[in-house]
């Protein structure tokens, strides 16, 4: 019998395969000319991604984590500040805030679209409340709309954590483009991903973008003249020198990873799993397919079984993970949350899949709920497919 391949939840090497040659051109021309601090890719990767995403200024950092930090710094929110995010995200999001000396204050989540429920924002904005971090959730973005009315509102900053929707658009405005400030990581599996770490923050307000340029260059405006304390999170040249390359392809690859949600919701309708709607403008880019399932562990162990990964993003809640307590926070209830924890299962998909990958995925998928349940659901901490999962939240 013929063993099949296992199918990976995200294959960076079928990607590298298809530009292998443009991005060992652009290292080999980076490292003749051995500018490697602040350079040339930087400076342009910089332009290029500002003019992507429609804003005016683009600033490269060390990874998405120090993109959320440097923009809420630059925006001067700070200790006694409290800043309202949700906890169906990656942790980065809320270490962040921590990190500056605020206070993240959680609401549930969309039970639809699982990013930040507008209806339950305004009851938790308090004096104390100085800014707003909604998550553009597997490539989906927030209701900004209803978000930005809110802010706006009660005068308050809004920060865009597009970690994971790199040029997810609403048919006009891209993300990072509808807030005060928008935050990227460059993670090795995102859409736009590096060959290490990387992030970046973009911004139409000048004076956020010289704050950022300052932090994350140790306050310096020219060399060994520092005009605050701050930090070193700066863009590395060969990193963007790969990011330009790339970029290049981010549209082409989004369309392939919408026309793979498309795929995957034809061949599974109808099997009792809750699938991501696909809106009619093209504003989700997939970076990942997430299935809903009462039968979810049955469906990672049976898919595992099958040669095929799975990933769960995310199976413990910011809120019900051991570091928000150690940090003291306070104990709440985020219903819809939690439901999701125990539901979400992330299926395979990156632009370079094959109808045959998908379609073997689907069969898997179809047998596994054909068979007798074996497993309840639950909100858990690792577990089988742990380590196979790359992770893509990771900034």
């Amino acid at each position: 019998m013929i063993e099949q391949e296992f199918i990976p939840l995200v294959d960076l090497r079928a990607q590298y395969q298809t530009i292998k040659s443009e991005i060992l051109a652009a290292l080999s021309d980076t490292l003749e000319r051995m500018d490697l601090f602040l350079g040339e890719n930087v400076r342009l990767f910089e332009q290029e991604f500002a003019e992507y995403c429609g804003t005016r200024h683009c600033i490269g950092v060390g990874s998405g984590t120090d993109a959320l930090i440097l923009a809420l710094q630059a925006c001067g929110v700070g200790p006694g500040d409290e800043v309202i995010t949700v906890a169906n995200t990656f942790i980065a999001t809320v270490e962040a805030i921590h990190a500056i000396g605020a206070t993240p204050i959680l609401v549930d989540v969309d039970a639809d679209t699982g990013t930040m429920d507008p209806q339950q924002l305004e009851a938790r904005i308090t004096r104390k409340t100085r800014a707003i971090v909604p998550v553009h959730l597997y490539g989906r973005l927030a209701d900004l709309p209803s978000i930005m009315e809110i802010a706006r509102r009660h005068s308050l900053l809004v920060v865009e954590d597009a970690c994971q929707a790199h040029g997810a658009s609403d048919g006009q405005r891209r993300a990072g483009s509808f807030g005060d400030v928008g935050c990227f990581s460059f993670y090795i599996s995102k859409n736009l991903g590096a060959y290490g770490e990387a992030g970046a923050v973009v911004t139409d307000n000048p004076e956020i973008a010289q704050r950022v340029n300052l932090l994350r260059n140790h306050g310096s405006q020219s060399k060994y003249h520092h005009v605050t304390l701050a930090t070193n999170s700066r863009l590395d040249e060969l990193q963007a020198a790969v990011l330009r390359v790339k970029l290049r392809y981010l549209d082409q690859w989004n369309e392939q990873r919408r026309a793979h949600a498309a795929t995957y919701k034809r061949l599974l309708d109808g099997l009792g799993l809750d699938l991501p709607s696909i809106p009619s403008q093209p504003s989700h880019v997939f970076h990942l397919y997430v299935v809903r399932s009462d039968r979810r562990d049955d469906l990672r162990e049976g898919l595992q079984a099958a040669g095929v990964a799975t990933g769960l993003h995310y199976p413990v809640p910011v809120h019900l993970q051991p570091a928000w307590f150690a940090h003291g926070y306070e104990t709440i209830s985020l219903p819809v949350t939690e439901t999701l924890a125990r539901e979400v299962l992330s299926l395979p998909l990156y632009p370079e899949m094959t109808p045959g990958q998908i379609e073997r995925v689907c069969t898997a998928v179809r047998q596994v709920l054909a068979s007798p349940r074996r497993h309840e659901s639950r909100v858990e901490a690792g577990g089988l497919a742990a380590e196979q999962d790359l992770h893509p939240r990771t900034l």
